[in-house]
């Protein structure tokens, strides 16, 4: 069993002993220190807190913990049920809400949950309210309800509200993709992408969507991370129904993949690529994206005569250096688009609109817009810990040996060669460190992620 407390929220797999799994006695603590956080930063006034979950198994069970727990606290819940990231966190705005609780373990498997943090903004805690949280769970300190004080739930559907917003930013080119006449495939992972992305797509004036693992179950019909090797089956599947362009989405919605019309992949990497380039096109200035992305989008924001900066990776920190540049776009290379015209989270939603827009307007097959773009591969690996190994002093050792080349060590380290680069990292919500390279060919970015694995291996005595 595994429980990791973090300052982006707690996650785990769901049972085992206390402390030692995601257990109802920790979905409770974590809970309560939550709602004793957001009742001490209110001055007057109730707090009303929304919840909304992805489909996986655990969702029910542990929604009614938070739910009880966070009213048992004396605070209102907005109960939204099946939804995805990015629609609690709009939730949040549109109730005028004191903050949220995402339960999701993203592109973790089933067993697997976690309840994601978010403030009044709708947006993910920073590093010191998150140390706050973790402290108060640690010593306990919180104090329920007596019986006149309970908070109410108030139970609301936000999907269609998400997709109405998504409708109306500027730069969704409605009547475009309405006279393209598109044909769009969706895997949803049989998640709660299953049950927007169809809405949004249908909304959108797409003339046919093919549903692939759209039934909301909970039982991911393959890996729930939407990386290349997960998604053989879904890409023929797409190759065999003469569709336009393929979407996938990971159980929570906050990551969008695309496969192309011929069945090969677009490149998670290129989806922030693409829609930055449209966004770019209409609203020229600056983009943001963190250290592990693609160069390719650096290199479409200088074309289009903007700046870009590179964050330490996590959500909150692309947002915060958003902010700090007044980007346009930003995100992940994972296929997080962050749009500020909407929200500072990823978003698929939005994603998939912009990509859409992009589509039509450019009357380019998907696959011909993706040779627009500068060629980069990416080799994505990980490592796993074991109990005992220094990471820090690893990491150290490893910018030791290459002291000679360019290095960024915000966030792990980053190590930039003048044809590719390679980063490493601590996860921080898994036992892992996480091995990304980039270069010109698949084959060199592979060579130069085991040339690194191995030197950590040697390095480590693994």
């Amino acid at each position: 069993m595994t429980l990791i407390k973090s300052i982006s929220g707690i996650r785990g797999t769901i049972g085992g002993r206390p402390g030692e799994g995601l257990s109802p006695l920790d979905v409770v603590k974590f809970s309560a220190a939550y709602a004793t956080w957001a009742l001490g930063r209110k001055k007057e006034g109730p707090v009303t807190l929304v919840v909304g979950r992805d489909a996986r198994l655990s969702g029910p069970m542990v929604s009614s913990l938070v739910i009880s727990t966070l009213s048992g606290m004396g605070c209102h819940v907005v109960d939204i049920g099946m939804a995805t990231t990015p629609t609690t966190e709009i939730a949040v705005t549109e109730e005028k809400a004191d903050g949220g609780i995402i339960l999701t373990a993203s592109h973790n498997p089933k067993q697997w949950n976690a309840l994601k943090l978010l403030n009044e903004r709708g947006e993910f805690l920073s590093a010191a309210e998150g140390e706050k949280i973790l402290a108060i769970a640690a010593a306990e300190d919180f104090t329920f309800a007596g019986v006149d004080d309970l908070g109410t739930v108030t139970q609301k559907e936000y999907t269609s509200r998400h997709i109405e917003l998504v409708k109306g930013l500027a730069l969704v080119n409605l009547k475009a993709i309405k006279e393209a006449g598109f044909t769009v495939a969706v895997d949803g992972v049989n998640s709660v992408g299953g049950i927007a992305l169809p809405q949004l797509l249908r909304e959108l004036g797409v003339a046919r969507v093919v549903e692939i693992n759209c039934e909301p179950t909970g039982r991911f019909a393959h890996n729930p991370e939407p990386l290349a090797e997960h998604l053989t089956g879904t890409c023929k599947i797409i190759r065999e129904s003469s569709v336009d362009v393929g979407f996938v989405t990971d159980p929570d919605v906050d990551r969008l993949a695309i496969i192309n019309e011929d069945g090969s992949l677009f490149n998670e990497e290129y989806t922030l690529v693409a829609c930055a380039d449209y966004v770019l096109r209409h609203t020229p200035g600056n983009t943001v994206s963190n250290l592990s992305s693609s160069r390719a989008l650096r290199d479409v924001t200088l074309r289009h005569g903007g700046s870009y900066a590179a964050a330490a990776v996590g959500e909150v920190n692309v947002v915060r250096t958003m902010k700090e540049t007044r980007a346009v776009i930003g995100g992940e290379g994972n296929g997080g688009i962050i749009y500020p015209a909407s929200h500072y989270g990823r978003d698929a939603l939005v994603g998939v609109a912009l990509f859409l827009s992009h589509l039509a307007l450019s009357q380019l097959k998907c696959s011909e817009l993706r040779r627009t773009y500068p060629d980069y591969f990416t080799s994505k690996n990980k490592i796993e810990l074991t109990p005992g190994i220094d990471t820090e002093r690893l990491l150290e050792e490893i910018k030791t040996c290459y002291k000679k080349e360019k290095i960024t060590d915000i966030d792990g380290v980053k190590i930039d060669f003048p044809e590719s680069w390679v980063h490493l990292r601590k996860s921080n919500t898994e036992p892992i460190i996480r091995i990304y390279a980039e270069a010109r060919s698949t084959g060199e970015a592979d060579q130069l992620a085991r040339k690194m694995m191995d030197q950590i291996r040697t390095l480590a005595g693994i």
